[in-house]
């Protein structure tokens, strides 16, 4: 588009993109196992089977003190029975919303595949075990980017930061079992977790999985 463009030339523009251009992936609902885990891992491993750029790339939504949506795109840490992990730093914008309004959701999506899932639930902090473990994990620069917990702050001088993590990373270097209080293994539990296959007819395939007791009710949705 060129400079001043804008209103319906940038609408007609955007009709024009093609989507699901390529062979899509198939989804027959009633296949589909009782537990959302199971189809969840099945979707991932067709992702990382096929070589999909970052198939654990998803996109954590929460709600900040304002009641003001926000969103970001995280990697997944972890699945299973408990629910689907992500970490942060417990000083972060995403920290602090965590702390004050402790639910989000998570949408994963595979465009090649013409898929997506979208999770929604409560949210809760690992133990200290667990987030030093997650900690510990990390590279030696991703734990030093860590340190400093000025994770989203304005930054008046990149000499000032590239001073920070210098000195965070010789730290970490010479106490290699350091981990940072602040760091946090989270957890969301979801109510609900739906299944979305999209179809070049636009008839999508949609099939929600919804929390009942101890296990789980399969509906399916108009698209």
């Amino acid at each position: 588009m060129g400079e001043g463009d804008h209103g319906g030339a940038v609408r007609g523009w955007l009709r024009g993109i093609e989507v699901f251009a390529g062979p899509l992936a198939e989804f027959e609902p009633e296949r589909a196992p009782a537990d959302p885990v199971r189809l969840f891992l099945s979707w991932l491993s067709d992702a990382v089977a096929d070589g999909l750029r970052d198939p654990h790339a998803m996109t954590l939504s929460t709600v900040d003190e304002a009641g003001d949506p926000d969103a970001r795109v995280l990697i997944l840490k972890g699945v299973d029975g408990a629910g689907w992990q992500f970490a942060g730093h417990g000083f972060s914008p995403k920290g602090h919303q965590l702390a004050v309004r402790p639910r989000a959701a998570l949408t994963f999506y595979w465009p090649e595949h013409g898929r997506q899932v979208r999770l929604r639930g409560p949210v809760t902090p690992g133990s200290a075990q667990d987030n030093a473990t997650d900690f510990l994990g990390r590279s030696d620069s991703a734990r030093a980017e860590s340190l400093p917990a000025r994770q989203s702050q304005y930054l008046a001088d990149a000499a000032e930061r590239d001073r920070a993590l210098e000195k965070a990373l010789a730290l970490i270097r010479r106490e290699p079992s350091l981990v940072d209080s602040g760091w946090t293994l989270y957890t969301l539990a979801p109510a609900e977790v739906e299944f979305w296959q999209a179809a070049r007819s636009r008839v999508h395939t949609r099939l929600r999985y919804e929390r009942a007791g101890d296990g789980w009710e399969r509906f399916r949705l108009w698209s």
